[in-house]
């Protein structure tokens, strides 16, 4: 690997205001405090990033429901028993609530012995007692539904934490259980997540459902720019050639706190030896000296003469793995900074793991979805004292024309940099689009620069204290329903990530070099939208769908400024944040026929195209282009659809020999879907 096959970071820089951090009279912080404004409300779907005290805001709230609202009990569900730790007691009357937090030690079920299904007569237990709060999996609380019913859980406080791990699939136990009791009606639901999206871009809730639940959003913008240390959040991605382990040392800093994600064993990028890749890590390191006989931690020398402790968290030993992971989880050691340098895990250290030291996240590989990467990257985004800058590092296999099973490489690759896109856009400020008028006007307490507002030129408006950006665009469609304006006020972030986890979009929009950007941001983005919310209407979701496209393309825009720089006035340091407003304050009069005809892509190609190495390159677009296909019906449909629009403003229908490649495309949809019409005809 060289340096040169690097792909260039993304800096995002915070105020460090420390907002998110204070806390109020009765000991909570902000978003818990906003949370608690909604504890009535019997379905509660909080989205908050990690570390920004969910476990805690849940406790506020359950303990209410408890003593204000009538429900018997509570049972706090999570994916797995290591995540059980953060429902612990906790003295909240310390802080200055009016009741503490307990859970007795015989129903927190994550630390009890033996099976999920081995559980149920615990839970069944519990719910004939009075006691008063629950801890058990996801896996526990499926089985307990399963034997005794959805009418046993009457009149509790079901709340679900990691809640992507719900789905509204069917096949999923978990989203069929929590349908059922949400159409009985008969318990109250608080849901949490840091990422409201799967991996497999299915949606959580079905559309019915999610409109019951009342939102608590709290970005991942606010809570960075409200740290008290953690200034700066970098996110890298790197090629490399041959094994990984060759070359690790190019991207892990010894003198950095590290959690190194190692391939899974059935990966390409395995050598299909885990521990023989961690003994390599470790003789790249420096010299071993042995282990700590306390906590079961690596002892190696680097040479430079500092001693790393590092913990081997893919040990397959249970008694040695669990001795590191107990010291790991010492609540005595949490705020001492030398306890552990490096963490080398594989399938554990992601969600719930709590390590506020971490400074670096590197991921060998692409990982299952693109909320685990999401997860990984929340590790890192602790605050601490004395930690100004940290950063995720995902290390890439570079597709090799000459190998076999270079399609799937190329898969890797597209699905890297779909989480690299999400990403970037789940760490830029929430964007409030509205249409500009003749009549707009400045927006109270939004800053417009030191020219200020200007009817002519402004764009853009601030509110650095919310971590929202006030965007106007000519031809922006209001929504007519509040559905459709939840959506476009708290969702977009769900809808890009359904459209950069469509491989065809990915593909095309990447590699295809006849793309007009049309067919994405409106044909494709159009059918990803109404596939999703089928109960809008066409208004709505052509609504939502300006909304998305303009997000997901004043973020690249952003991101390219941040990068490049523009005309030198802006440094390649510039964060990406700074990097919006400048992007929107240069394009003079945002038009959305003109943000239609950006590839959302495009930065992501010229990227690759710096990084990859020139034959990999041209072997993974020939790879596309083989796979290219015509039009399908449906989106012949859509196009002629939009041609009749294009008909409607103009006075005439779309010319198939047009200069404009999207009068061109729309004019092509209408010719196909006649010719299948006339073949159908035929028939």
């Amino acid at each position: 690997m060289t340096p040169d096959k690097s792909i260039p970071s993304v800096s995002v820089s915070y105020a460090a205001t420390g907002s998110s951090t204070k806390s109020n009279e009765l000991g909570m912080r902000p978003m818990q405090e906003r949370a608690y404004e909604k504890r009535g409300e019997p379905y509660l779907l909080i989205k908050s990033p990690p570390a920004s005290g969910k476990s805690r805001a849940l406790m506020f709230i359950a303990l209410d429901k408890l003593a204000n609202q009538g429900l018997k009990q509570a049972l706090i569900v999570v994916p797995e028993k290591t995540i059980g730790a953060s429902f612990n007691d906790e003295p909240l009357t310390a802080l200055g609530f009016w009741s503490d937090w307990a859970v007795q030690p015989r129903w927190n079920l994550c630390n009890a012995p033996g099976e999920d299904g081995g559980k149920v007569n615990s839970v069944e237990a519990f719910l004939k007692s009075d006691d008063r709060v629950l801890v058990c999996t996801h896996a526990t609380f499926r089985f307990a539904v399963d034997r005794l019913g959805i009418e046993a859980f009457d009149g509790r406080l079901i709340a679900i934490d990691e809640f992507h791990h719900v789905s509204a699939n069917p096949d999923n136990k978990l989203g069929a259980h929590l349908g059922a009791l949400i159409a009985r009606d008969k318990v109250h639901v608080v849901a949490m997540t840091g990422s409201y999206f799967r991996g497999d871009a299915e949606a959580v809730l079905s559309p019915g459902d999610e409109a019951k639940f009342d939102e608590v959003v709290y970005t991942y913008y606010e809570q960075l720019n409200g740290y008290r240390y953690l200034k700066t959040l970098d996110i890298g991605y790197f090629f490399y050639s041959g094994s990984y382990a060759d070359d690790i040392l190019k991207v892990l800093d010894a003198n950095e706190k590290t959690i190194l994600h190692i391939p899974n064993v059935n990966s390409r990028e395995s050598t299909k030896d885990k521990h023989k890749e961690v003994d390599h890590i470790l003789g790249a390191l420096g010299e071993w000296q042995g282990t700590d006989p306390a906590t079961g931690f690596h002892l190696v020398k680097t040479p430079e003469g500092k001693t790393l402790r590092i913990a081997d968290l893919v040990e397959d030993d249970v008694a040695k793995r669990d001795r590191v992971s107990n010291a790991l989880k010492d609540p005595a050691q949490k705020h001492n900074r030398d306890h552990v340098d490096i963490i080398i895990a594989l399938g554990m250290a992601k969600e719930g793991f709590d390590w506020i030291w971490c400074e670096h996240a590197l991921t060998v590989g692409y990982r299952s979805s693109l909320t685990e990467i999401i997860q990984i990257i929340g590790r890192a985004t602790r605050d601490a004292p004395g930690k100004s800058r940290t950063r995720f590092t995902n290390l890439i296999a570079e597709p090799d024309a000459s190998a076999e099973a270079v399609a799937e490489a190329v898969n890797d690759t597209l699905k890297a940099i779909a989480a690299s896109l999400l990403m970037e856009q789940v760490l830029a400020p929430r964007f409030n689009f509205t249409p500009k008028t003749p009549t707009s006007g400045p927006i109270k307490d939004f800053d417009y620069g030191s020219a200020g507002y200007q009817p002519e030129k402004t764009n853009i408006g601030v509110n650095e204290e919310r971590g929202e950006y006030q965007v106007e665009i000519k031809g922006l469609i209001q929504p007519r329903t509040e559905e459709a304006a939840r959506i476009c006020r708290n969702d977009l972030n769900e809808v890009i990530a359904a459209f950069v986890q469509d491989k065809t979009t990915i593909e095309r929009g990447i590699f295809d070099g006849e793309l007009v950007p049309e067919e994405l941001t409106q044909v494709r983005m159009g059918k990803i939208i109404k596939d999703r919310f089928p109960q809008l209407d066409e208004v709505d979701h052509e609504a939502v769908r300006q909304r998305a496209v303009a997000a997901l393309v004043l973020t690249q825009g952003a991101k390219k400024i941040a990068v490049d720089g523009v005309a030198g006035e802006v440094s390649a340091n510039t964060a990406l944040i700074d990097g919006v407003r400048q992007f929107a304050m240069d394009v003079r009069g945002l038009d959305i026929d003109l943000i239609d005809r950006v590839n959302p892509f495009g930065e992501a190609y010229a990227i690759l195209a710096k990084t990859m190495d020139e034959e990999s390159l041209k072997q993974v677009a020939a790879i596309i282009s083989a796979k290219r296909v015509n039009l399908t019906p449906e989106e012949a449909r859509d196009l002629a659809r939009r041609a009749l629009k294009f008909k409607q403003e103009r006075g005439r229908l779309p010319s198939i020999t047009s200069q404009d490649a999207w009068e061109k495309r729309m004019a092509e949809g209408v010719a196909v879907l006649a010719r299948m019409k006339a073949e159908a005809a035929n028939e």
